[in-house]
């Protein structure tokens, strides 16, 4: 019997017992420079659960992981009478149904000041592939893109496969997150092709006035370039806050939207989403089956009850990080379903950042929160609030006795 043979990685391939090198596939460079996921912290965090507490997840941005979140009858049926059809088996055009597209446009175009037609409409599996579609699209020779900081990692990686050159602006905590204009504009030069906002905000929580979206279009307009408007949570707000689309300005410069149906019925598996086009003056051109009735047949009492829900559970997180010496929330969220809490480090003891707090909090209470620095603020965590009250309590009961617990000044 031959002796088996013995491979060791050697970073660059693999070394075996006679000193032979043989080469490996490599990885691609964008997925090692980009390699901190959202996904991939959460697992690692998931991996060091302590047993002997129940896991409460509030990293994700999962609603539909609880019970009081769950998508309306009328959407379960529509897509199970479009599958028994038989009409929808074989292939669609690439860039998707056209009753589907028209039935979105119809959606997005509600409350513009013009209509949108399916020809403006380019249908993808989730909005993340709508990302990276308006990334690929955008990229040219030697060109960047603005993107928001805290934003969605996504964009990133979407930016790297595409070649395009990131340029982060700030959002302002102190000033309900809203965009730094000023520094908009002195990072923008002649080769960049666009700017990114997200509204509702993942991760800040935070939801855009008309005035400073109007602001905002003024800005990217008088630099000359399109807006991408990434609205999966669109219409996802509380607290009598009303959501106003970006394409309400597209008259003054084109705007990309990106949505989807994930966020605001609750099916994020079903991986549906969409890019649309909103250009009434074609400047940008110079240069699924039971959709339709998901989004014409859901009622307002489903909508409803679901802002409701994270209304009261936005309100409990607001008001927990209030009594923690050690934690700060500039602002109540307004929409998503997400909040950025800012950690006094100095505050704690043997918790030297983001990623150690959110380790030790999962290893001792079984407690997920997400680390900012996955969306590029160091020492911030961001927390879902898309769970049943009850949850959010114990959640909180056990990051209060942690903070405590860890607390320079006990």
């Amino acid at each position: 019997m031959a002796s088996e043979e013995v491979c060791v990685s050697n970073g660059s391939g693999l070394k075996h017992s006679n000193g032979y090198v043989k080469e490996v596939t490599r990885c691609n460079p964008v997925l090692l420079e980009y390699s901190s996921s959202i996904r991939g912290v959460l697992a690692y965090l998931l991996a060091r659960v302590c047993p002997e507490k129940s896991m409460i997840p509030i990293g994700h941005g999962d609603a539909s992981s609880f019970k009081c979140f769950r998508t309306p009858i009328n959407v379960e049926d529509a897509i199970i009478e479009s599958t028994r059809s038989c009409k929808y088996n074989g292939y669609a055009p690439s860039y998707g149904l056209l009753e589907t597209r028209g039935a979105v446009a119809e959606y997005v175009s509600s409350g513009l000041p013009y209509k949108l037609t399916s020809n403006d409409v380019y249908l993808t599996v989730g909005c993340s592939q709508a990302i990276q579609v308006c990334m690929q699209v955008l990229a040219t020779k030697g060109s960047n893109i603005l993107l928001p900081r805290p934003g969605f990692p996504v964009y990133e990686t979407a930016c790297g496969y595409s070649g395009i050159e990131i340029r982060f602006y700030d959002l302002i905590p102190e000033n309900n997150w809203e965009v730094d204009l000023d520094q908009v504009e002195a990072l923008a030069d002649d080769k960049t092709v666009a700017m990114v906002i997200i509204n509702p905000s993942n991760p800040c929580g935070a939801v855009f006035s008309y005035e400073h979206l109007l602001q905002i279009a003024k800005t990217a307009g008088h630099l000359g370039i399109p807006i991408v408007s990434d609205e999966v949570y669109a219409h996802m707000v509380f607290g009598g806050i009303k959501f106003e689309p970006m394409a309400k300005f597209a008259s003054i410069t084109p705007v990309i939207t990106l949505g989807g149906i994930s966020k605001r019925w609750l099916i994020p598996g079903w991986r549906f989403g969409w890019l649309v086009a909103c250009d009434p003056h074609g400047i940008l051109k110079q240069g699924k089956a039971a959709v339709p009735s998901i989004l014409r047949d859901t009622s307002q009492e489903f909508f409803e009850q679901t802002l409701h829900l994270l209304e009261t559970a936005a309100d409990i997180c607001y008001n927990r990080i209030q009594k923690i010496n050690s934690l700060w929330c500039h602002s109540r969220p307004k929409g998503s379903m997400f909040i950025m809490v800012k950690i006094n480090i100095s505050a704690l003891k043997d918790i030297k950042d983001d990623m150690e707090f959110a380790s030790a909090l999962v290893m001792e209470e079984s407690v997920v929160v997400l680390p900012g620095s996955t969306l590029g603020m160091k020492n911030w965590i961001r927390i879902s609030f898309g769970a049943p009250s009850a949850t959010l309590e114990e959640a909180w009961d056990r990051i209060e006795s942690f903070c405590h617990k860890h607390s320079n000044t006990i």
